[in-house]
């Protein structure tokens, strides 16, 4: 999947063949891959396998890149909302609510980034009850 040159300092990634290792079920909402994990920005391509509610982080600005799939989208809110597809850039700063109500076609990938970087823990739902960072998210590796 990564193939780094030799300065060490870069590398390169088949997106497609990450998004095909997927499984087809989770039972987390989203399984993701980290491809970078610098202080300044972190990337990662990620499976969305069920409707996600409203949520927002509170410590990065995130870049959604529709790799695959389509579905509806809002940030800030639900009226603010409409469909997506691939080769879409969905973008929102830190602390905007956004959610997933509908997944219209599958699978749903998006290559994300997020910056400054985004610990895997910065998830705070709107409503608690609606999950925590580990209901909500998993490396695949793991």
């Amino acid at each position: 999947m990564t193939q780094p040159l030799a300065s060490g300092k870069s590398a390169r990634f088949d997106l497609n063949e990450i998004a095909k290792s997927f499984p087809p079920s989770a039972d987390t909402l989203l399984l993701d891959t980290y491809l970078t994990n610098e202080d300044a920005a972190s990337s990662r391509v990620f499976r969305v396998y069920r409707p996600t509610p409203p949520h927002y982080h509170a410590t990065c600005d995130e870049y959604l890149y529709v790799l695959s799939g389509r579905g509806t989208f809002w940030m800030e809110t639900a009226e603010n909302g409409g469909t997506f597809g691939p080769g879409q850039l969905l973008f929102f700063r830190r602390g905007v609510v956004h959610a997933l109500p509908d997944i219209i076609e599958g699978p749903v990938v998006f290559l994300s980034v997020d910056t400054p970087r985004r610990d895997p823990r910065d998830i705070i739902f709107v409503s608690p009850a609606d999950g925590t960072p580990e209901s909500f998210i998993r490396d695949k590796s793991r």
